[in-house]
């Protein structure tokens, strides 16, 4: 066997780590095909199948394990040893967030950033998946959860509620039906877990339906049903605001229920003298402070289980 490109073996890495073929290549700055032709090329040379490949992503085999497990920590000493010679630019940040809250919260308060701070470059990276600062270049992140990740640095945003939302069709439809009394409405099923219903009947009365309209596990597609009408969702507010606000959901019986998660703002320790997270950090912790004072709703005693 001729000697492996290391570019192969590092890709195989980056696969290997993220469990998804589409984020290994955009950090390896390839076309999905083209990296997935790489992995292919890879197993051809070692005559080894190294990756199944499924709907969800890409799992490891044993092969892939051992391969893993052989190469990788040979990967992070490398990167280890040449991040100390890589010019840090102190007026660029790259920030890791969910699709969600970079869309329905950040990205209408940019306007400000940018006007505010015209020198700084905020470089975005969508995903939900937890950021491994030893190993990314990044350099925070905004997450939701209980704020308990441990080795990092985490400021608490503003917490997150939830209530029954539909679209103005289904309202439309539903005629006189009270919103309040959701027996009567067709109700969406969600991922479980969480199951926000349960906890919803359970602090508010009532019980779950025997059977949803439709049930999803996935997120995105349920808030996409509650838009076409389908049924009522469970929305988290801080995601569903600029829909409400604009007039494309209705909250149903304005009754909100805060969860004990939260989001917010986490970095690593070597960030911490990052003057453009330094810079970043005091303007979004004030948007927070003036978002948190508008909210609408006030939260009942007791927060449920997310």
């Amino acid at each position: 066997m001729t000697r492996l490109s290391l570019d192969l073996l590092q890709q195989f890495v980056l696969v290997a780590r993220s469990g998804k073929l589409s984020r290994a290549a955009e950090q390896a700055h390839l076309t999905v095909s083209a990296l997935s032709h790489q992995m292919r090329q890879l197993e051809e040379r070692l005559d080894r199948r190294l990756l199944e490949r499924g709907p969800r992503g890409v799992t490891l085999t044993a092969e892939g394990c051992s391969l893993l497990e052989a190469v990788g920590d040979h990967f992070d000493g490398i990167e280890h040893a040449l991040s100390r010679y890589r010019e840090r630019r102190h007026d660029a940040l790259t920030l890791s967030a969910s699709a969600g809250i970079i869309s329905s919260w950040l990205v209408p308060r940019l306007p400000r950033l940018v006007a505010e701070h015209p020198e700084l470059e905020l470089n975005l990276q969508s995903s939900s998946a937890l950021v491994q600062f030893d190993r990314e270049p990044v350099d925070a992140a905004v997450r939701y959860g209980r704020g308990d990740w441990p080795g990092l640095q985490s400021e608490r945003l503003f917490g997150e509620w939830v209530a029954p939302v539909a679209a103005p069709a289904l309202l439309a439809r539903m005629g006189d039906a009270d919103p309040h009394d959701l027996a009567q409405w067709p109700l969406l099923g969600e991922p479980d877990p969480p199951n926000r219903w349960r906890s919803w009947f359970a602090h508010f009365g009532g019980a779950p339906p025997r059977r949803y309209v439709a049930h999803f596990d996935n997120l995105e597609a349920l808030r996409h049903a509650a838009l076409e009408g389908l049924g009522v969702a469970m929305g988290r507010m801080v995601m569903s605001k600029s829909l409400i606000d604009a007039g494309r959901l209705v909250v149903l019986g304005e009754r909100y229920l805060p969860v004990t998660d939260a989001y917010w703002l986490v970095y690593p320790p070597r960030s911490q003298e990052h003057r453009g997270l330094q810079t970043f950090r005091a303007w979004l912790l004030a948007e927070a402070d003036d978002y948190c004072r508008r909210l609408p709703m006030k939260a009942p005693a007791g927060a449920m289980e997310d």
